[in-house]
């Protein structure tokens, strides 16, 4: 992970006066881990949700059920919910979710391994993108982190 990157995103969330949680999934707490590695950062990281399990999903962020058992665990409309439920149940304002399939089974024709969804909420409102990335399960995990929290550096930027 590119230390700039968290660096920025602290910066801008200073700024802004905005404090993050994470919703993560195939991540297992990578993201949490990279902005935490960060000396200062409870000055703008509120806390981390990992969600491996579907159940996780629904208890800890109120994730519907049903809405994982229509979509799947790694769909749209899960990882807009996990980014809503983080900011729910914290005291952030703004939030990262990351749902996908970090291999190396696990995929199918439809949802092949690689394919990871984001969801990001900031007072701006709620937004969400599918991305598939190539490599061994470590290289898609590291490419969902850097690209959660580039996107979210990203979007906050533009509107600072």
């Amino acid at each position: 992970m590119d230390p700039t990157l968290v660096t920025a995103l602290a910066e801008c969330l200073l700024h802004r006066q905005l404090m993050l949680a994470t919703a993560e999934s195939c991540t297992g707490g990578m993201i949490a881990a990279s902005c935490t590695d960060l000396a200062g950062s409870s000055a703008w990281f509120e806390r981390g949700f990992v969600t491996y399990s579907n159940a996780a999903k629904t208890e800890l962020l109120g994730v519907p059920a049903d809405v994982v058992a229509e979509h799947g665990a790694v769909s749209e409309p899960v990882a807009r919910a996990m980014a809503a439920g983080a900011l729910l149940h914290s005291r952030a304002q703004v939030a990262v979710a990351v749902t996908g399939i970090a291999g190396p089974s696990g995929g199918s024709a439809d949802k092949p391994v690689g394919t990871v969804w984001f969801g990001w909420a900031t007072p701006e409102g709620l937004w969400s993108e599918r991305q598939v990335f190539s490599g061994d399960r470590a290289a898609v995990r590291q490419a969902a982190m850097a690209h959660a929290l580039g996107m979210l550096l990203h979007r906050l930027s533009a509107r600072s």
